[in-house]
């Protein structure tokens, strides 16, 4: 009888996955390679809040995610939610209330320079119900830090008894630093903070968190222990079929299973764009609270490109 390693039994686990979820899910699959871009995919990851929160179709999460085909090598950044799109006259989380995902990817290229092939859009729910279904995810906090301001949903136009701080509309934040296991509502937090005291709270502290979740979450889904757990695949690809909105079509599914099997969480960049500046507040931003290139539109491109480059 051949003895197969564990390497190799987890291998063959992801492999027999990965066959099964595309065949269970959708009814036919032709083969077809995704789109590249110069040799690489880049797609598109939007966070609403969906549900009953207030601006529920308002991007509150926006990251770049892009792999190469032959190395798979990848990487991956957040967007700040407060850039500002000329072409729409508004911030960038509000192309996806005006135009779905094509506008959202629209003017994410606008931005980056770089074409983007493919959007996946998950609301607060389905993010809180895969983080739970995975056990939890281990994520190292940078700093400790206090949000006094976390809005709790639903509460958004309660007067609080004539609290002129509106105390009872939000919920306080605390984490210590260091590692950690979260679950799903613990990790929305996390990634959501927007008014932390100090340096936690502006939008590149954000950004960071953002990307320090999305890593650990990653390295979980791809972990041999949650291939070697039938209940969660099923659960995972009954959240993904329920929760997700996308524009890959069934017949770049095969293509997305070649590339699964070439991402390595160890080749997993993440960066930081910190090219961003606040301009006065002005008619010309419609006296909003905004961010703009510190220099042009085009430093920013050549960022991307030297970052894909490597």
């Amino acid at each position: 009888m051949i003895k197969l390693s564990s390497k190799k039994i987890f291998k063959l686990l992801i492999s027999l996955f990965l066959v099964v979820f595309f065949l269970w899910v959708f009814y036919s699959v032709a083969f077809r390679w995704f789109r590249l871009a110069e040799g690489r995919t880049n797609i598109l990851f939007l966070g609403i809040p969906g549900g009953a929160h207030a601006g529920k179709d308002l991007t509150d999460t926006l990251i770049f995610f892009s792999i190469d085909h032959q190395t798979g090598d990848s990487l991956m950044f957040s967007l700040p939610r407060d850039i500002w799109i000329d072409s729409m006259r508004a911030k960038i989380n509000t192309a996806y209330h005006y135009g779905g995902l094509d506008l959202a990817k629209a003017v994410t290229t606008e931005v980056l320079g770089q074409p983007i092939n493919y959007a996946v859009l998950l609301d607060f729910g389905g993010f809180i119900k895969i983080v739970d279904v995975l056990g939890g995810v281990e994520i190292e906090v940078e700093n400790a830090f206090d949000d006094y301001k976390y809005p709790i949903p639903g509460k958004e136009n309660d007067n609080c008894d004539g609290d002129l701080e509106y105390q009872c509309r939000y919920e306080h934040l605390h984490f210590d630093a260091g590692w950690q296991l979260m679950d799903g509502e613990k990790a929305l937090k996390y990634v959501r903070s927007r008014y932390a005291e100090g340096d936690e709270g502006t939008d590149f502290a954000r950004a960071r968190r953002q990307q320090r979740l999305l890593s650990a979450f990653v390295k979980k889904l791809f972990s041999f222990e949650t291939f070697s757990h039938p209940s969660r695949i099923s659960n995972l690809i009954g959240i993904l079929k329920q929760g997700v909105k996308t524009d890959i079509l069934p017949e770049n599914y095969i293509g997305l299973a070649k590339l699964a099997l070439k991402f390595d969480s160890q080749k997993l960049r993440t960066e930081v764009l910190d090219f961003f500046v606040s301009p006065p507040a002005s008619a010309k931003y419609d006296y909003h609270w905004v961010l703009i290139p510190r220099k042009d539109w085009q430093e920013i491109h050549q960022h991307v490109l030297h970052l894909l480059s490597w």
